[in-house]
């Protein structure tokens, strides 16, 4: 059975090369509680979730649903953490599924994975070009097309993402700094000047989670969470990956849950409890902005429209970085080519992955800009097409991955009889794949709503057939390495634990296989996950 290694990063790395590994040791608990936290973009689920989720829904209660939720997502992370401590792969979700359900069921999560992540990533771009070219023309009189910022993004990101990523940490960290203290002086101003109804707890009312719209809700909400299950993918870069992971998941999900639930209860108190959907109706993603003129006055407003912008690149960043691993772990273990799972010989970095992510961006922001009539269009594209459109479908990806890790993980121990150790956490694991899989139904039976569109629309189907496709064209895939290239399909879900045994298995070949023995079992040829 394979688990963690023993070894020190520094001597995986000197042991294995330095272009099949990413460079061990870069990240502290600091540094990755930062890179991930910032894929959350406070700012944009203050600015943008939560008055769409107050005006769509109607439910006034969304601060219990960011408990309710941060409830399943604690329960999810017990199971994950634990995986985290045993199977150390920049493939995090896939890696897990691979090891607990197979191979070939693992291709299609990489798939599911790569796809999802990077249709959250490129939906940013479309809302950074908005509204950088809003900005532009009200503080500038400069009128820019909303495809010229993206493009520009694409290129920043792309350099940075290609560097060493403790230099990214930096400066995720540095922006998300910067917008958890202005929703703070935020929160701070709602409470000192309430509504009509004064700090009232009503928001909190159980009673006032019904309603048609629940389940939709719950699913705008998951997306808030998006982030904390990210802290796998860097656990080859940190320093103990065994704790600094575990903590890290748990500090992000309690963090996450206690913060928004925190600021969405004083949005409604700045409003009154009474007063906040018919209010985030009338103003939508400009309620945030109404609410704080009048008690922190224009200067500060400015300056928040401005840096909700740094929060739009962090983000983008955070999901980049993640879809560059992705992409580096899929290629160094046979599920794209060769050259993607190539670490850079000077920054430790996945930097051809960073540079497939940078190209996919750019032929969808291209493609929408073309749609868009070059740009001078419907100006409504870039937010309700790209980033809706890519966003929803990236969202549900994950929800299913997440789903399906939570049974991975109980299938990982129970055939290995670990089951009786771990019952608490397996049975952390079983809620979390029943609720994981109810929120997932709630998003495909309500995916109109989720985009805005006629239920009657193509779209509602279109769309969450992305998820589909690429989770068939990972299992093709899959089951053409295993018949053709078994040596290779049995490092899915591996890492870089598969070619230290290869190496080893070079230095000491043992004797053929014995008749009958399955292909993937002798000590030349890692041990299939399946």
């Amino acid at each position: 059975m394979l688990t963690g290694s023993s070894a020190r990063p520094d001597e995986i790395n000197t042991y294995m090369g330095q272009d099949r590994a990413l460079r061990a040791g870069r990240l502290g608990t600091a540094g990755l509680l930062l890179s991930v936290l910032a894929a959350t973009a406070p700012l944009m689920v203050v600015a943008g979730l939560m008055p769409t989720t107050y005006a769509v829904m109607g439910i006034t209660a969304q601060p219990l649903l960011f408990v309710v939720l941060g409830a399943v997502m604690a329960l999810f992370g017990v199971g994950y953490a634990e995986m985290s401590r045993h199977v150390h792969n920049a493939g995090a979700f896939y890696a897990y599924i691979a090891r607990g359900l197979g191979g070939t069921v693992g291709a299609g999560a990489s798939y599911v994975a790569l796809a999802a992540y990077n249709a959250l990533q490129v939906g940013v771009y479309g809302l950074l070009g908005f509204e950088a070219s809003l900005l532009l023309d009200e503080y500038l009189s400069v009128q820019v097309d909303w495809w010229l910022v993206a493009l520009l993004g694409i290129a920043v990101t792309g350099v940075l993402g290609a560097l060493k990523v403790d230099l990214n940490a930096k400066v995720l960290g540095s922006l998300l700094l910067v917008e958890v203290a202005l929703v703070v002086v935020l929160d701070l101003a709602f409470a000192a000047e309430p509504g009509p109804q004064g700090l009232s707890l009503a928001s909190f009312d159980p009673g006032a989670l019904t309603g048609a719209g629940l389940g939709t809700a719950l699913c705008f909400t998951v997306a808030a969470f998006l982030g904390f299950e990210q802290a796998p993918v860097y656990a080859e870069e940190t320093h103990r990956p065994q704790t600094v992971v575990r903590r890290v998941m748990f500090l992000a999900v309690g963090s996450v849950a206690v913060f928004f639930a925190l600021t969405s209860w004083l949005m409604s108190v700045a409003t009154g409890p009474d007063h906040i959907v018919g209010a985030a109706r009338e103003q939508s993603a400009g309620l945030l902005f109404g609410l704080a003129e009048p008690r922190l006055g224009g200067a500060f407003t400015d300056a928040l429209h401005v840096l909700f912008l740094t929060g739009i690149f962090a983000c983008m960043l955070a999901f980049h970085n993640v879809v560059a691993r992705y992409a580096f772990a899929m290629g160094r273990e046979g599920l794209l080519p060769a050259a993607v799972g190539r670490a850079s010989k000077g920054t430790g970095a996945p930097a051809i992955g960073s540079l497939l992510q940078t190209g996919v961006a750019l032929v969808v922001v291209l493609a929408f800009a073309l749609f868009d009539g070059g740009g001078h269009g419907d100006p409504t594209t870039p937010v309700l097409r790209l980033f809706t459109w890519m966003g929803n479908v990236g969202a549900l990806g994950v929800i299913a991955l997440m789903a399906a890790t939570s049974v991975a993980v109980i299938a990982f121990f129970v055939r290995r009889g670990a089951a009786a150790t771990q019952g608490v956490r397996l049975a952390c694991s079983g809620l979390a794949a029943l609720g994981l899989t109810v929120i997932f139904g709630y998003a495909v039976v309500d995916f109109d709503v989720l985009l805005g569109a006629d239920p009657s629309s193509a779209l509602r189907w279109v769309l969450p057939g992305l998820i589909l496709a690429a989770a068939l064209a990972g299992v093709a895939v899959g089951l053409y390495l295993r018949s053709a290239r078994p040596a290779r399909y049995a490092r899915i879900g591996l890492g870089n634990e598969a070619f230290r045994l290869e190496e080893a298995a070079q230095e000491a070949p043992s004797p053929a296989p014995a008749p009958g023995e399955p292909a993937g079992t002798s000590a030349n040829e890692p041990p299939n996950p399946s």
